[in-house]
């Protein structure tokens, strides 16, 4: 299972997400559901997602230290401050959120499963092998860090 690792783009697998997300809706119109504010609700979670996962890369590069997802052996620092006090991942959590509001904005609850799923895929195939890898560098800091922030929020 490791060859899926760090292989795939976390933006790929948010537009990959949004598109399955996206199919489903129309393939199971009867899933459908809908709510007041549905647009205002939308917008505001796909915002405060763009937000949060800006807010980390801007953090990340106040570090000096990459924002590659790909390539965590190219971090040259462990970041903790800022945003990072709240989540160890908020660029992966502002993709959440944000896939959040385009399926609030499908009102579709089959794909709305995707939401889990994502979570399931980022925490197995990016989060795990990039926290080896911090804690290989990084040690008893990242250690501690990990006790103290929680993965997502």
């Amino acid at each position: 299972m490791r060859t899926l690792e760090l292989r795939v783009p976390p933006v790929l697998v948010v537009v990959l997400a949004g598109f399955l997300m996206t199919a489903v809706d129309r393939l199971l119109q009867s899933a459908e559901f809908s709510f007041p504010g549905r647009v205002a609700i939308s917008m505001a979670l796909i915002v405060i997602g763009i937000l949060v996962a800006v807010a980390g890369v801007v953090a990340f590069r106040q570090h000096d230290t990459t924002v590659d997802p790909v390539n965590p052996g190219k971090a040259q620092s462990l970041v903790t401050s800022g945003i990072y006090r709240i989540s160890r991942n908020p660029m992966y959590l502002g993709f959440l959120i944000s896939l959040m509001g385009w399926g609030a904005y499908l009102s579709n609850l089959a794909a709305l499963l995707f939401l889990p799923a994502f979570v399931l895929y980022m925490n197995r195939f990016q989060i795990e092998p990039e926290e080896r890898f911090l804690a290989s560098k990084f040690g008893a800091s990242f250690d501690a860090y990990a006790n103290s922030v929680r993965r997502w929020i």
